[in-house]
């Protein structure tokens, strides 16, 4: 360890630097025998237990586990060596000496007794931490590669969340166990061991002292049972109010265009007090808790030295001291079993969780014949096969299938929506169960899925997909699938990282990446899931033409398509209706004879003949949407601009590094002192504080002060006469006591209401920053990384927090009352403090900056576990399909080593210190006891040395408690830096301002004047409107058309001040949008975005959250978006629930009441993003028909994605690039043959007549 933490010293310490693990510590030595005795533990084969974990995890350590046990032995016995001698050493500084050298024997048995407690307690607790985390690694292991063998019933039964928890939850917490693996047994031995030396000295009074024991350890049993339930309800409120958070920042856009945010803010604050009426109760009771604990001890012992009055057990010094420290030893075990019960039946929990994961079912190995590629004529053949996703359901998925594919066909598999296109190719894979006939597959296979399964990392490594770099072959792929000009857009080329599941990629991109991936893997056999639905025309039939007819002629090829001009090109067309295949052959052979396949093609035709008469028809704008393919009519120049609008990726998230995720801010070096500051003056401008400590300064002093008092009252030895009667000292001990518990009581009540109170206001402060920040802020910062604040962060500061701080301050207050009594027998002591004490500073300073470093690296290797984890589980099929588990099992390996790294390295880094503190501090306690023994007899006191001496014993668990504190203290603050941190985000501009409020009238007219008007996302980044000037008319409708990238988004942003311009501005109706108040803006304009948005609520609470509607204008809003029917028929008419995101209505009905909040609002202006998800065509006309009804004199501006929508507006602004290319009435522009909008049009006609 030295030369790391050497290291550490120097600068911040990073993944490089920290050493490799042993082969037995790496779970890449460990697994495999783990593994081996697993199955040997389960060889009748009848599923894993949790007895058979538990019997494999002991087995696969258990050499250590018994060190571990004889360490632990060792420790108990020799902590209790101290408390024995005291006796004996009073005695002998009062002049009983049995012989000459006995007190430089007493001496040496007291350090040899704490050498022997330090050496055993280090390596006990470091050997277990080791064997931990191996079995955590290990488990991990187990739970990923039966993550990628489940079956996919399996897999229903548990959300991917769940299975990610055992991997977080499940596993952690029995690696975890390790620590308390032995103390339920030592507790016994404790409790016995203390019992015999009181027995020893005070005899019957002991049994006194046992039942007090019994007593205190009662007394925590209801606390810790309140502690549970409130610590159950406090999660409980916690989920809710993470749930609401995080449906909030999902949909934060829609809240700042309607204005709403503070509304919502509210609604956060209202469950944050529910869940704060939670906390205070379980602060309090903790509070109790903590009293209890402090209290024990002194209870214990008045009842004990009470019990010897009554019986008459002559007290002495010697006794009364040697009594006192085993009192105080005692303290740990009652304290510590309530913890290592729950500890136990949590662990049994898990584990029993683990085991019923493993039992789940996995795929049918012998669900396929793999033959060896070249081995035989046929690439595919199935004979009767009947295949079925549920094994117990009476109807197969797929009924008697045959099929017979020789090498170098294509086959193209259709049919209507549900008729088990995808379950065929399933079958193919082997995952899906096989009921009876025979499946034989030549040659290794490719699979391309319907929903992209894209992995976070380099593009590049998601095409080679753990093949070699072949620079030549990688060329031609990229050429295939149209990627060379994607990537020279990205800034990285194929470097770039993509954010989690392909964040930064679009649709097409992402699926034109997984078709590289396929082609790449110069498989036999390819089966492509309906590849070309997610990519626009113009790409869909280049991809078609390039990969499939020509990177792929000699392959064997089975795609599933719903493109009707896709399908001549096959050499078979399967067509399928309801599992089965009710028609195969050519082309024309199947038009010719059957009925299900001329239904598809003359779907086709009718929607193809709409759009000649260019209506805006319903039907066409359905079929069109999908992209249909063009093939080789489309002039050069088209072509052209389509690349460019489908290959424009969203350039505007990308963040000032150029990769849009940045790292998540790792703050390096100490935490400042201003954070500590901050924290401890948020509550009541830290009036509490100094109460706090008071109280525990006056604790300490009424301790110290009882037990001198005994030990100053009560004679040396029998002969001599007491100072005071007995029933004197034990009133005044028993004064003293309640005193202190008074004390203590105020201390945790105090200390309970500042921690309190300063969480709230943290959580306030920062969730109004939040709510505050820009887009711009959420656009970039993943919401993960926000959440994390205001769960994991929240959760630090409102338990934890203020005890850490506080326990540091405690255990220096008790060192220092420590060290008054050890100098108060003799002044010398303090020669030795000093240096000491000194020493010790140095060591944690030296340490700290290592092991700060470590833990923050713990914290950053732990994510790319569970990422991986969960990408695994999405793209089990994939991995399976290429034959790649191997890797995967190989990477998480990997990443889990390199979690397990940092982590075994804080263990022993905290070891290393710990080691060398309590090295020093039973030095320091030899030479004082020396220092005693070495004093001519008379000058000390005797009772009061070994009063010192008891104290002394403690010397070295409180030094280590100190530096303990100080570092967990460290750690833990850090919360409260990041939560500071996101407390200091620059706000947007003001929501209202005073001086200069709009007339609440205003807009009158609606017209909106562009002038010059420049806009960037970042001061950084390049202009995306470059100088527009334009006019929309009051009262008519603008369309506003432009391909991807072309600014017609932004244009509505600036619109709302949700991105400010550059230069240049807008004035609507006379008044510079940019002078007023952002929620005067946005509750005068009125939007229909593209995604229709709903939240957990009411009906009502969707329509009108701000509440400034009656009932009666609700309903007749309700009314004209056809909505009123639906909601009167609902139970809870306008209160009638929606549930998170809407789930519960369906997508067309969102659509119509975001329709609804636009109708309530009767805004001058409305802007109307055109949804480019697929409302239903009805849904669509509605729309359309009630916008003409109800907002004929207003100004309306479309968003068009579809050209056919703006056909009948009066006005259409083209858009290109940031710039104005057209600006005129429809009909004009479609006069004039050679403008763009004219192409466009024409284009997109001819666009989907093309067949074949």
């Amino acid at each position: 360890m030295g030369p790391l933490i050497a290291a550490g010293n120097k600068k911040p310490l990073d993944l490089e630097d920290v050493p490799q693990l042993d082969s037995h510590d790496s779970v890449i030595g460990a697994f495999p025998k783990f593994k081996n005795r697993l199955e040997s533990a389960d060889s009748e084969g009848n599923g894993v237990t949790s007895l058979k974990l538990v019997k494999a995890l002991f087995f696969s350590a258990w050499k250590d586990i018994l060190w571990t046990a004889l360490f632990a032995f060792t420790y108990t016995v020799a902590s209790y060596v101290g408390p024995y001698l005291i006796d004996t050493f009073v005695q002998y500084l009062n002049g009983q000496r049995e012989f000459k050298a006995e007190g430089y024997l007493l001496v040496a048995a007291f350090f040899v007794a704490k050498l022997v407690e330090c050496l055993s307690q280090r390596r006990w607790f470091f050997k277990l931490q080791q064997v931990g985390l191996r079995q955590r690694a290990v488990l991990v292991a187990m739970i990923y590669n039966k993550g990628l063998t489940l079956s996919c019933q399996s897999k229903q039964s548990h959300t991917s969340g769940e299975i990610i928890n055992f991997m977080t939850v499940d596993a952690e917490r029995v690696g975890d166990f390790s620590w308390y693996m032995h103390d339920p047994w030592i507790v016994v031995l404790q409790v016995a061991l203390a019992l015999l030396i009181l027995y020893k000295t005070l005899g019957l009074a002991s049994i006194a002292a046992f039942v007090a024991t019994i007593l205190v350890m009662l007394a925590n049993i209801p606390l810790g049972k309140m502690l549970e339930k409130f610590q159950d309800k406090l999660m409980e409120s916690k989920d809710t109010r993470m749930k609401a958070t995080s449906e909030i920042l999902r949909n934060m856009r829609i809240l700042k265009l309607q204005g709403w945010e503070m509304k919502f803010l509210s609604k956060i604050v209202g469950l944050r007090s529910v869940e704060e009426g939670w906390l205070k109760r379980f602060v309090y009771t903790n509070a109790m808790t903590a009293f209890v604990f402090w209290v024990a001890p002194t209870f214990v012992s008045a009842a004990t030295f009470g019990a010897c009055m009554f019986l008459g057990v002559p007290l002495e010094s010697g006794k009364i001291l040697s009594a006192l420290a085993t009192f105080r030893i005692l303290q740990e075990p009652i304290y510590s079993l309530p913890d290592t019960i729950s500890m136990i039946a949590q662990t049994k929990v898990s584990l029993d969780r683990i085991a019923a994961f493993l039992r789940l079912d996995d795929l049918q190995p012998d669900a396929i014949e793999k033959l060896p590629s070249g081995s035989s004529n046929t690439a595919i053949e199935i004979a009767d096969g009947n295949f079925s996703w549920d094994t117990s359901s009476p109807t197969a998925t797929l009924n008697d299938i045959n099929l017979k594919v020789s090498h170098g066909m294509s086959v193209a598999v259709c049919g209507t929506v549900g008729s088990g296109k995808s379950s065929l190719l399933s079958c193919l894979l082997g995952e899906l169960p096989k009921i009876s006939g025979t499946l034989k597959l030549c040659g290794t296979t490719a699979y391309v899925a319907q929903s992209p399964w894209i992995q976070s990392g380099k593009i590049v490594d998601n095409i080679l997909f753990g093949k070699e770099m072949d620079r030549e072959k990688y060329d031609k792929v990229l050429e295939a699938c149209t990627l060379k000009k994607d990537l020279e857009i990205l800034s990285f080329g194929d470097q770039t990282v993509i954010g989690e599941r392909g964040i930064n990629l679009s649709g097409g991109q992402k699926q034109r990446i997984q078709i590289a991936r396929a082609l790449y893997q110069d498989a036999d056999v390819y089966l492509f899931d309906d590849p070309f639905s997610a990519v626009d025309a113009h790409t869909g039939s280049h991809l078609f033409k390039e990969v499939l007819l020509n990177n792929l002629r000699s392959k064997t090829v089975i795609y599933v398509t719903h493109q009707v001009e896709f399908l001549p090109a096959a050499d078979l067309i399967l067509v399928m209706k309801d599992g089965r295949i009710v028609q195969a052959g050519k082309y024309n052979d199947i038009l010719n004879s059957g009925t299900d396949f001329m239904e598809l093609v003359g779907a086709h035709k009718k929607a193809l003949s709409a759009l000649d008469t260019v209506e805006a028809s319903s039907v066409s704008e359905q079929t069109t949407s999908k992209g249909e393919s063009d093939i080789g009519t489309t002039n050069g120049k088209v072509q052209k601009q389509e690349n460019q609008g489908n290959q424009s990726c969203k350039v505007d998230d990308v963040g000032p590094k150029g990769q849009l995720v940045q790292e998540e801010e790792r703050e390096k070096g100490q935490v400042g002192f201003s954070v500590y500051w901050k924290y401890i003056t948020t509550a009541y401008g830290g009036a509490l504080v100094p109460l706090i400590l008071l109280a525990q300064i006056l604790f300490q002093i009424f301790q110290i002060g009882s037990n001198y008092w005994m030990a100053w009252g009560s004679p040396v030895s029998a002969d001599i006469k007491p100072p005071v009667g007995s029933f004197t000292l034990i009133l005044v001990y028993l004064a003293l006591a309640i005193a202190s518990a008074i004390c203590v009581f105020a201390r945790t009540m105090l200390l309970g209401t500042a921690g309190y109170k300063t969480a709230t206001l943290l959580f306030k402060k920062m969730h109004l920053c939040i709510f505050r920040a820009p887009m711009s802020f959420f656009d970039s910062t993943p919401s993960g990384r926000i959440l994390n604040r205001a769960s994991t962060d929240q959760s630090a500061v409102d338990m934890n927090i203020a005890y850490q701080v506080a326990a540091f301050a405690f255990a220096v207050i008790q060192l220092l009352g420590i060290i008054a009594v050890m100098s108060q027998v003799a002044w010398q002591i303090f020669i030795i403090f000093i240096p000491v004490i000194a020493t010790c500073i140095w060591y944690q300073q030296y340490y700290i900056s290592s092991a700060r470093e470590l833990s923050r690296l713990v914290g950053v290797c732990k994510a790319p576990v569970i990422q991986n984890f969960a990408e695994t589980i999405l793209g089990a099929t994939t991995i399976r399909s290429f034959d790649q588990e191997k890797r995967f099992q190989d990477t998480n390996m990997v990443l889990t080593d390199s979690y397990s790294r940092p982590k075994f390295h804080v263990c022993g880094a905290m070891e290393w210190l710990c080691f060398r503190l309590d090295l020093l501090s039973s030095v320091m306690f030899a030479f004082s006891l020396f220092f005693l023994i070495s004093i001519p007899e008379g000058i000390i006191d005797p009772a009061i040395a070994g009063l010192a001496v008891t104290y002394g014993l403690n010397l070295n668990m409180l030094l280590a408690w100190v530096v303990w504190n100080i570092c967990s203290m460290e750690n833990k603050i850090i919360s409260v830096e990041r939560i500071l941190q996101y407390c200091s985000i620059s706000s947007e501009p003001a929501l209202v301002v005073e001086t200069n409020r709009p007339d609440h009238s205003w807009p009158y007219h609606g017209e909106v004047h562009i002038r010059d008007l420049q806009v960037r996302y970042a001061p950084h980044m390049p202009l995306v409107l470059r100088g527009l000037t334009c006019t929309f008319p009051g009262g008519l409708k603008t369309g506003i058309v432009g391909r991807t990238g072309s600014g017609k988004s932004t244009l509505i942003q600036t619109l709302f001040r949700i991105v400010e311009p550059a230069a240049g501005q807008i004035i609507i109706d006379g008044v510079n949008i940019s002078s007023i108040g952002l929620h005067d803006l946005r509750s005068r304009l009125s939007i229909i975005p593209q995604e229709p948005t709903m939240f957990e609520g009411t009906i009502r609470s969707n329509l009108d959250p701000l509440e400034e509607y009656t009932d009666e204008q609700i309903w007749e809003a309700l009314d004209k978006c056809q909505l009123g029917d639906g909601v009167r028929n609902k139970a809870g008419r306008l209160d009638s629930s929606v549930s998170e995101n809407g789930e519960n209505w369906s997508m067309g009905q969102r659509q119509l009441v975001c329709l609804g909040r636009v109708l309530l609002k009767k805004s001058k202006i409305l802007v109307l993003d055109e949804a480019t998800a697929s409302v239903d065509t009805a849904t669509d006309n509605l729309i359309q028909t009630t916008l003409r009804e109800h907002f004929s004199n207003c100004t309306v501006i479309t968003i068009a994605h579809r050209i056919t929508s703006v056909l009948d507006s009066d006005m259409v602004l083209l858009l290109s690039h940031g710039v104005i290319e057209e600006y005129d009435s429809p009909s004009s522009l479609l006069e004039n043959k050679s403008s763009s909008f004219a192409q466009l049009v024409a284009e997109y006609g001819v666009r989907s007549n093309s067949g074949f």
